[in-house]
């Protein structure tokens, strides 16, 4: 059976920021045809559940409170790579919007709640590495 990666929350897994999740039902028919492989880059780059949300600013990663959380972001994006590699992982499916999973977008920086187009810090890792990124809305895809 094929392995994807996929993030934490999307499983229902309590990661975010917030210490909630953001369980999408529809990974329950991917687990019928993949084995799924969770991260949670900010995890595993050392923050803490719950935590302060983190927006990209420029080449940085800074947290609600002024905080540069970039170095938590590089080794949570390092290791989720290191996983992929291991697990020979082609797809991943990341959750939208994260300053480390965005796929088609983040937010601005502004902590407004604005979107701009971009990727956050694992999901650019992982597509320099050729792991064909989706999103949460692309999870049909692979069903």
């Amino acid at each position: 059976m094929e392995s994807i990666l996929i993030s934490s929350c999307l499983l229902g897994n309590n990661t975010k920021y917030n210490g909630k999740n953001n369980y999408n039902p529809k990974v329950l028919k991917l687990k019928e045809k993949y084995n799924l492989i969770p991260i949670c880059p900010e995890v595993l780059g050392g923050l803490l559940i719950p935590r302060e949300p983190s927006e990209i600013i420029g080449y940085k990663v800074i947290n609600k409170i002024g905080l540069d959380v970039t170095k938590n972001f590089n080794e949570g994006a390092r290791l989720s790579l290191i996983e992929a590699e291991k697990h020979n992982i082609k797809y991943a499916i990341l959750k939208d919007g994260s300053p480390s999973c965005g796929v088609n977008y983040i937010y601005d920086g502004t902590f407004s709640g604005t979107k701009i187009n971009g990727m956050g810090i694992t999901a650019k890792l992982l597509s320099l590495n050729n792991i064909t990124l989706l999103s949460e809305k692309d999870i049909e895809k692979l069903l």
